[in-house]
């Protein structure tokens, strides 16, 4: 019975993504039934020109409206990705599709993605700029600073949080903290066909603490002024 249900609620998935990714293209169509006669357009893997906007229109679906909230598999806003290194976007659409992060939505989308097409999505999205931050910090209470001792975020996020000392690494400062949650959690878990995540050192790290005190770290660090946003585009507006 857990095998059926399990394999239900990833056909469901994977049927989600199918929707949000042909609502995002379809909304497009207008646009593209102005293109001048003799352009080339292609599927996500044609061999023609295909403008970033096409490109992109399977992430503004929930990337790129202000405070939209994932029902599935975990109810939490989706990562603001804006301001992101690159390489860290193209590394977490890969760990998508290789399994080692489990969502099945993003697992479909990572699929039908090739490695030049991740690499030019995710340069869009760090090519629409960090903004502004607030050089001060506000200190953590006692807690969180043993907190934050104990994980050494710092030692791979950097400076307030968003200077990671490898652009493979996140920037969290400000980061959604119900996302933030999710992610730390999704390092412990095991076993569980559409949530977790394989990574030796973060596993290692979440592990350490009870949920109640990732919880406590990641509303401290997604109190924090960061260098992410949310581009709405156009149509979201």
């Amino acid at each position: 019975m857990t095998i059926v249900l399990a394999k239900m609620t990833k056909l469901f998935a994977s049927l989600f993504a199918l929707l949000v990714a042909s609502a995002t293209v379809y909304a497009q169509a207008p646009a593209a039934s102005t293109q001048a006669p003799g352009a080339t357009q292609s599927g996500p893997s044609g061999g023609g020109a295909q403008s970033i906007e096409a490109k992109v229109a399977q992430c503004i679906g929930c990337h790129g409206i202000q405070g939209y909230q994932a029902s599935f598999p975990e109810v939490y806003k989706v990562p603001m990705i804006s301001g992101q290194s690159a390489k860290y976007i193209v590394a977490a659409l890969n760990a998508y599709k290789t399994g080692d992060r489990k969502h099945p939505t993003m697992r479909s989308i990572g699929n039908i993605l090739s490695e030049q097409e991740m690499g030019e999505i995710a340069a869009y999205y760090e090519r629409q700029g960090a903004k502004p931050v607030d050089a001060a910090v506000p200190q953590p209470n006692a807690q969180v600073a043993a907190l934050l001792q104990k994980a050494a975020c710092a030692s791979c996020h950097g400076a307030n949080y968003s200077k990671p000392i490898d652009p493979t690494y996140p920037k969290i400062a400000g980061q959604h903290a119900d996302y933030l949650f999710v992610a730390l959690k999704s390092y412990k878990t095991e076993n569980n066909p559409v949530l977790g995540r394989n990574n030796g050192v973060m596993g290692a790290i979440s592990k350490q603490f009870s949920n109640a005190e990732l919880k406590a770290l990641a509303n401290y660090i997604g109190s924090l002024d960061g260098e992410l946003r949310t581009q709405p585009e156009d149509k979201f507006r």
